[in-house]
C-alpha cells in the first residue's frame, strides 16, 4: 500500500501561469520507499483560465468553486484530499529537493509533532533570492512559541505559513483555514502552534515568488483597517485554543 502525502494548492488565474513551476518542483521530489504525492489543485472561481494550465497527471485532482479566496478553495480541496499529511503550495511558488521527504521524516518520526515548517527563500522577479534573517534553529518549535514571538516581532511570525505540512486530522479539527480575506494561513499556523508542538527544517524548503500580481502585493492587502481586524481575530483565536487546558494535540 502507497502512502500519500496530499500538496494542496488554491489558485486564481493570474497565478495559473506559475502551475508549470509548481508542477515541475513537485517532478523533482524524491520521497521514501512506498510514499508518492497527491496534486489537489482548487481554482478559487469558475472560470475556463486555469484548467488549461493544469498538467496532465493521474496523481492531479482538479476542481472549482465559487469565488471565495484561498482560505474557501482550500477547504473545499479538503473533500479531494487523500493524505496522511497536507503540504501548503500556492500556485506561484515552488517546492526545493528533498522538501516533502524533509516533511515526511519529521512527522513519522515523533507522532507527537502535530506539523512541520521549513526556511524560505523569496525568489525575486529577476532570479535572485532574499533570505529571512530570524529563521530558528533546527528542531522542535513548543506550543506557544509562534504566537509569543509573532506579538513581539511586529505580528510577523518567525516561521512561514506557505511551508505548512499538517498532519490531516489536526488541520479538520482545526477547521482548516480562517475564514478571512488575508492572513488565512498566518491564523492557521497560530492555531496550530497553540495545540502542538512543531517542526523547523533549516534547509530552504520552498520558493516564494515575489511578483505584481501576488494577492499580497496589492493595495488591499496593506489596508490598516482591514489588517487590524484581521490579526485581532487571529489573535484572539490563538488564545482562546491556548487556554483550553483540555485541547491539545498529543500524537
Amino acid at each position: 500500500m502507497t502512502n500519500v502525502i496530499t500538496v494542496m494548492t488554491a489558485v486564481h488565474p493570474p497565478a495559473a501561469q506559475y502551475l508549470a513551476d509548481a508542477y515541475k518542483s513537485l517532478l523533482e521530489q524524491e520521497l521514501p520507499d512506498g510514499w508518492d504525492w497527491q496534486w489537489v489543485i482548487q481554482e478559487d472561481g469558475e472560470t475556463d483560465e486555469v484548467r488549461p494550465h493544469v498538467p496532465d497527471d493521474p496523481r492531479i485532482s482538479f476542481g472549482q468553486g465559487r469565488h471565495g479566496r484561498a482560505a474557501m478553495a482550500r477547504t473545499l480541496a479538503l473533500s479531494r484530499a487523500k493524505g496522511e499529511y497536507i503540504r501548503v503550495l500556492d500556485a506561484d511558488d515552488m517546492l526545493t529537493p528533498g522538501s516533502l521527504a524533509r516533511d515526511v521524516k519529521a512527522l513519522t518520526a515523533d507522532p507527537a509533532i502535530g506539523w512541520t515548517t521549513s526556511r524560505v527563500l523569496d525568489l525575486m522577479p529577476d532570479g535572485s533570492t532574499v533570505g529571512f534573517d530570524q529563521d530558528p534553529a533546527e528542531g522542535i518549535i513548543e506550543r506557544g512559541a509562534v504566537l509569543e514571538h509573532w506579538e513581539e516581532h511586529n505580528f510577523r511570525a518567525q516561521v512561514h505559513p506557505a511551508t505548512l505540512c499538517i498532519r490531516r486530522d489536526l488541520l479538520l479539527a482545526l477547521g482548516g483555514w480562517m475564514a478571512l480575506p488575508a492572513s488565512e494561513d498566518t491564523g492557521l499556523l497560530l492555531a496550530l502552534s497553540a495545540v502542538a508542538r512543531g517542526w523547523f527544517s533549516a534547509e530552504t524548503g520552498l520558493l516564494y515568488r515575489k511578483w505584481p500580481g501576488q494577492v499580497t502585493s496589492q493595495p488591499a492587502h496593506a489596508d490598516e483597517r482591514e489588517r487590524e481586524a484581521r490579526f485581532a481575530v487571529v489573535q484572539a483565536r490563538a488564545r482562546a485554543l491556548a487556554a483550553m487546558e483540555n485541547w491539545r494535540f498529543e500524537g
